[in-house]
């Protein structure tokens, strides 16, 4: 198998269907595009967990790792609380390394009030760089859970903020010299900065007091693999358009220099949305000074449409994400 997700073909047969106890318990279990689990506590709350780990690159892992599980929880209506971490490291780590981890990871989680409740750290010849995996915990009311699977047809199909800013981020710190080379330095240090919108937590917040229907963190795969697991997972089809589907002029440039895909790169930062009234939950973002745009509608059936003008195409099953032919 090629290095990025698991194709959704093998995820259905050798995964997913090999999955069959089951319990009462869990309201929420594992399916194409679902990113956490939930089990049911008390009468009106659900215990929401997810787990990630950062494969793609070694720069600001600590600070990636934090955001993208936190991520997750936010997309499915929960208030994060805690995580558990493994940290694998290479044997010819340095313990400052080890301690600047944890130190991203320390300031991700104060200023979302969660706390590191423990984990695991080894130094293992198994990694070739960090390998830091983890597991968020975080708690929901009962009926504000989201899943991927809720959008329905008639849905307005929405994006907070701008695609690609994960993967801008990560390749103009890794590429900075070549970068350089071509364009100025304030383009560049600009692009390294946005790791700076990485949080979906606020349009999170802002969508579950609007009824969104569906949520979805845009991470390896982009937007095109983000939409296409929405859909699947909802059983809908889609009405896309191309032209707005919001995406900054620095991560046009640093995609056109490295001749990759822009729609397919890896997004933290970005939240798909499906919402019954989208211009409603426009306003409620715009209240919390957040860029979004409505791209286009759920519908039934099962195409999924891709509109650029008078060009219409369909859209694919998710790819090897566009950061790994660069990084």
């Amino acid at each position: 198998m090629k290095t990025g997700k698991i194709p959704e073909s093998v995820l259905k047969r050798s995964v997913l269907k090999q999955i069959h106890t089951k319990r009462e318990e869990v309201v929420l279990g594992a399916g194409v595009g679902e990113d956490c689990a939930a089990v049911k506590l008390a009468e009106d709350e659900v215990f929401v967990i997810s787990t990630d780990p950062i494969t793609g690159t070694a720069t600001d892992i600590g600070n990636l790792a934090i955001h993208i599980t936190m991520n997750d929880l936010a997309s499915a209506g929960a208030e994060p609380i805690g995580v558990m971490l493994t940290i694998l490291l290479p044997e010819e780590s340095e313990e400052g390394e080890l301690k600047k981890i944890m130190g991203q990871m320390e300031v991700v989680c104060a200023q979302a009030k969660v706390q590191i409740m423990g984990g695991h750290t080894e130094v293992t010849r198994a990694v070739r760089q960090p390998l830091v995996n983890v597991c968020g915990v975080g708690k929901a009311k009962t009926g504000k859970l989201v899943s991927t699977a809720g959008a329905r047809p008639g849905d307005d199909i929405l994006v907070s903020k701008w695609i690609g800013l994960e993967g801008t981020s990560i390749i103009a710190k890794e590429k900075e010299t070549e970068l350089l080379n071509r364009y100025p330095a304030a383009l560049v240090k600009t692009a390294q900065e946005f790791d700076c919108y990485l949080s979906v937590l606020p349009e999170a917040a802002a969508a579950v007091k609007s009824g969104v229907s569906a949520m979805h963190d845009v991470t390896e795969g982009g937007i095109f693999g983000a939409l296409w697991e929405l859909a699947e997972s909802s059983g809908v089809g889609l009405e896309i358009d191309l032209k707005k589907i919001p995406v900054k002029q620095e991560t046009i440039e640093i995609c056109e220099f490295f001749n990759i895909n822009p729609y397919e790169l890896i997004s933290s930062g970005c939240m798909l949305m499906a919402s019954p009234d989208g211009n409603m939950l426009m306003r409620e973002l715009e209240k919390q000074g957040i860029h979004g745009a409505v791209i286009g509608k759920a519908v039934s059936g099962n195409d999924r449409i891709l509109f650029n003008e008078e060009e219409k195409r369909f859209l694919e099953p998710p790819k090897t994400d566009e950061l790994y032919k660069v990084v």
